[in-house]
């Protein structure tokens, strides 16, 4: 074990860049509270634990921020101490005590630390709190930020009786004495370090499967999380941006490729080099899905994809390293379609997850060798009762799948005629964008109650603009409205029968369950 060091050790190798974060890391999480709690058991001398460092010659290349700094670089030919464990406590001291380097991140959940020097010492509370500006009393509240601050200190105990100041003088000696025990681990062995970030946060605090795949899979040239966040600057352009934060799915998506399975004993069994290796093929299978789902089946958005796990299955299909993505012909995209839709339909991936993804993957691998195979030999059934018993809620798996049915159906705008930009709608996914055909005062004037007038059948794609010009006019009132050579266009666009706004409310409904019923028959 290496010699303990200060806390003022600590401020100056931070601060002249020795210290440093590796991008492994785990971000800087502790509230101000915590912090609070850290210096307290610094000042009733409770052990903290040791802080671990790796000690390499070797600057890397991508790194982490110092919590909310940014640090100099390290001067030349001098050894780099990355810290393996304890960043939460080591970022803490730092961000209490140090008064050099500007914050270069905003963190509005970080307030000042204060002693209590009025504070019963004997008590089992904290003696620091993490107060804001307008919460101090100077009268009983020290600022910790200026313990090492001759000009600071010399300030803040202005006006304070001889017993005060002589017990923050007490507080000053106690910190500037304490040494904190570490460990130092000294290598260039990129993986021996993972395996030791690995075993010490065994020991701890678990990591996530993510972080430690992350730290498996690092090395000085590649960052998994960092080319995570490349792959979702990508997506976000296809309005796909929040599958990154999805962490789970996307380990799914690296397993389903790597390992062709996805189950959590999948996941924990990939290597770092088998990351670094396939990273560039998951990566084209991710956005070979995305792009199968938004031009085969209008599918614009991540908010509106029924069952994001199904993004497994579909990039295991379209992985490949070639830069063009993966090539197939139409007998494999009608089957993909047809898959997609039974899976959706048969509720497939609400149950099983993890025996579905073996089976889909493995399905989708043998579809890639021949256009021969069935990838959709699983049962599926639909009845009218899906439109008629189904309420619409955009946060529903049974809604998602209502909307790019309908979106399927490539819808019309009922006033104009002229055709819904599916991609700016379902962007969003806004319920704003959807409204009853039949409206919703006008059902309850003739004594619908909410459940019988929110289901899906009753629901469509309809500006807000067509809506304010309906508004809750009777069916037969707003039919006027409509442009009269487009009228049969516009409802079949929508599923609705070409006499839709001539029925009674429950004929409507009726009719339009067995259209869309028919038409869902057609896709799978």
């Amino acid at each position: 074990m290496a010699e303990p060091i200060t806390i003022r050790y600590i401020i100056n190798k931070v601060t002249s860049g020795e210290i440093r974060i590796p991008s492994f890391q785990r971000d800087f999480v502790w509230t101000a509270n915590q912090v609070a709690f850290l210096m307290d058991s610094l000042y009733k001398g409770i052990p903290i634990g040791n802080l671990f460092f790796w000690k390499t010659n070797e600057k890397l290349k991508i790194e982490k921020d110092f919590g909310n700094f940014t640090l100099p670089e390290p001067e030349k030919d001098y050894p780099v101490k990355y810290v393996l464990d304890g960043q939460q406590r080591i970022t803490s001291l730092f961000t209490v005590f140090q008064d050099v380097i500007e914050p270069t991140k905003d963190n509005h959940s970080w307030i000042d630390i204060y002693f209590d020097f009025k504070a019963n010492e004997s008590s089992t509370e904290s003696l620091f709190v993490a107060l804001k500006e307008d919460e101090v009393d100077k009268k009983c509240h020290f600022p910790m930020k200026v313990l090492f601050d001759s000009v600071g200190y010399r300030e803040a105990t202005d006006g304070l009786t001889r017993e005060e100041i002589k017990k923050i003088d007490k507080l000053q000696e106690k910190f500037k004495e304490v040494m904190i025990p570490i460990q130092e681990i000294e290598t260039d062995d990129k993986g021996k370090v993972a395996i030791v970030f690995d075993r010490i946060n065994r020991a701890g605090t678990d990591l996530d499967t993510f972080q430690l795949i992350t730290a498996w899979s690092w090395s000085s040239e590649f960052d998994f999380n960092e080319e995570i966040e490349k792959l979702a600057d990508e997506l976000e352009k296809f309005n796909f941006g929040e599958l990154s934060d999805d962490k789970d799915l996307l380990l799914k998506c690296c397993s389903g490729v790597i390992n062709r399975k996805a189950s959590p004993d999948s996941i924990a069994s990939i290597n770092g080099e088998q990351v670094r290796n396939n990273f560039n093929k998951i990566a084209n299978g991710i956005k070979g899905a995305i792009d199968f789902l938004q031009r085969e089946l209008n599918i614009s958005s991540y908010r509106v994809l029924p069952y994001p796990s199904m993004l497994v299955s579909l990039t295991a299909f379209f992985a490949t390293d070639k830069v063009n993505g993966r090539l197939f012909n139409d007998k494999q995209r009608k089957e993909l379609i047809k898959w997609f839709w039974k899976s959706c339909y048969s509720r497939r991936y609400s149950s099983g997850v993890n025996d579905k993804h073996e089976k889909d993957i493995e399905n989708l691998l043998a579809l890639l060798e021949s256009d021969e195979v069935v990838i959709s030999n699983f049962k599926c059934e639909i009845e009218k009762e899906f439109f008629l018993k189904n309420q619409f809620d955009l946060s529903t798996v049974n809604t998602r799948v209502f909307v790019i049915t309908l979106a399927n159906l490539f819808p019309r705008s009922f006033i104009s005629g002229a055709k819904v930009d599916l991609e700016e709608v379902l962007k969003n996914c806004s319920k704003n964008e959807f409204h009853h055909i039949f409206p919703k005062n006008h059902l309850k004037k003739l004594g619908y109650n909410n459940k019988q007038i929110n289901i899906l059948g009753n629901l469509c794609f309809l500006n807000n603009a067509d809506n304010q010009k309906i508004k809750d006019k009777a069916p037969s009132e707003y039919k006027a409205m409509l442009p009269k050579k487009s009228i049969e266009e516009i409802f079949k666009s929508h599923g609705c029968p070409k006499n839709a706004l001539d029925l009674s409310y429950d004929d409507f409904l009726d009719r339009r369950a067995e259209i869309l019923t028919d038409f869902v028959k057609t896709l799978i």
